[in-house]
């Protein structure tokens, strides 16, 4: 899952090396527990500025931006093979795959287990596994 947002801030962040520096950072170490100030440290800024920037640049919070992309990465690993749920959870930097279903629904609107049904399926593929729930 790749979100138009993602494909759009590229261009607008590209010209923001402290945005992209935190951008980055969250792409090599999505599972990290990132927090803003962390994300300040790592791009070169106090954690205001950072924010700020880091808001114009891409559209939306930083946080909200790992958010987004742990569940694009999730969703990924969900389509990509018969990986459990609590080992993607972990992968991608959650504690838990209660915490996982529950940003996966809030984000995109559905369980993880019923966006691997139906990705699967919209490519004919039907899964020779019990999906983890």
């Amino acid at each position: 899952m790749r979100t138009t947002r993602d494909a759009s801030a590229n261009d607008v962040h590209a010209r923001d090396a402290y945005v992209e520096r935190a951008l980055a950072a969250m792409k090599a170490d999505p599972a990290r527990r990132w927090t803003v100030t962390s994300l300040a440290r790592a791009a070169g800024l106090s954690r205001a500025p950072f924010a700020r920037r880091f808001r114009r640049a891409t559209g939306t919070a930083p946080l909200r931006w790992l958010a987004e992309h742990r569940i694009g990465l999730a969703g990924d690993r969900l389509v990509e093979g018969e990986l459990a749920l609590a080992a993607i959870a972990a992968e991608v930097g959650y504690r838990s795959e209660f915490a996982l279903s529950k940003a996966f629904k809030r984000i995109l609107g559905v369980a993880p287990t019923v966006y691997r049904r139906r990705a699967l399926a919209s490519v004919g593929v039907a899964p020779a596994f019990r999906a983890a729930a």
